[in-house]
């Protein structure tokens, strides 16, 4: 049986999130509240394409382990999806250490299946420009 924590809004409870943990199939889910109820003014999501060429993915070193792994750095994600990070750059507590930026790359999700879209529709353009002058000579 699953096991739901919501997360929401106190006058009159809107969730606005959860985490789900499944027990039966092992599994922990994160959900955004995505309800169209709970939305207006819906389009479709314009230029993806165009702000996906301006993400900067990294390979890296983590300083603690010497792992080497991929991904972004926070505050340069902040310059074209600010939704996907949460803290300030370069953030110290009262003791100067670290309060370290985070990334929530579910919020790259919709951008990049739209400009996965993009693609395929100019490589769909491309291939009927092709057969049309293949056809033409």
């Amino acid at each position: 049986f699953p096991v739901t924590i919501e997360f929401g809004t106190k006058a009159g409870f809107t969730a606005r999130g959860s985490i789900t943990y499944n027990r039966a199939g092992g599994t922990t889910s994160f959900n955004t509240t995505s309800d169209y109820r709970l939305k207006e003014n819906i389009t479709d999501l314009p230029n993806a394409l165009q702000t996906v060429s301006k993400l900067k993915p990294r390979q890296f070193d983590w300083k603690e382990t010497g792992n080497t792994t991929t991904g972004f750095i926070a505050h340069e994600l902040a310059e074209v999806v600010p939704d996907a990070v949460t803290g300030e750059k370069d953030a110290v507590d009262e003791e100067g250490n670290i309060k370290p930026q985070g990334i929530d790359t579910s919020f790259l999700v919709a951008t990049l299946t739209a400009a996965i879209q993009e693609l395929n529709a100019k490589v769909e353009a491309q291939a009927a420009e092709i057969a049309a002058l293949k056809g033409a000579n």
